[in-house]
């Protein structure tokens, strides 16, 4: 994983329409942004927001969480959750399924998200 490419995928994720094909759900759009502070500041250097400040401490969390993270991995971790898919075994008493969880892009299969991988490999 190089600079440009952690620089491609931020631009595809902050570029991803509301209505478009790709949709992150809330929890993936907290690990991108703890991800990307981690990557671009480091660790958590501000203050836990107030008690009312609901989506600021989701943040705030969400970004200590990752603390003590290398600049470079939170990079990584970045793209990969952009690009990558991971697979579980899900066990039934019938039957024994590989359960895939496609990540961001490859979830939709779509021309956009082909579009933005295909940008992201020739950023490396």
């Amino acid at each position: 994983m190089s600079e440009a490419q952690f620089k491609k995928a931020i631009e595809i994720v902050q570029s991803l329409p509301k209505d478009g094909p790709v949709k992150p759900t809330q929890d993936d759009q907290l690990f991108f942004y703890s991800y990307y502070k981690q990557g671009t500041i480091g660790d958590v250097n501000t203050e836990r927001p107030g008690i009312l400040d609901f989506v600021g401490k989701a943040k705030w969390d969400a970004w200590n969480k990752v603390k003590g993270t290398s600049k470079e991995e939170a990079q990584s971790k970045y793209v990969e959750k952009l690009t990558e898919a991971r697979c579980l075994r899900v066990h039934t008493p019938l039957f024994h399924l590989p359960v895939c969880h496609f990540q961001i892009l490859k979830k939709t299969g779509d021309e956009t998200s082909n579009k933005y991988l295909a940008e992201l490999e020739a950023a490396a």
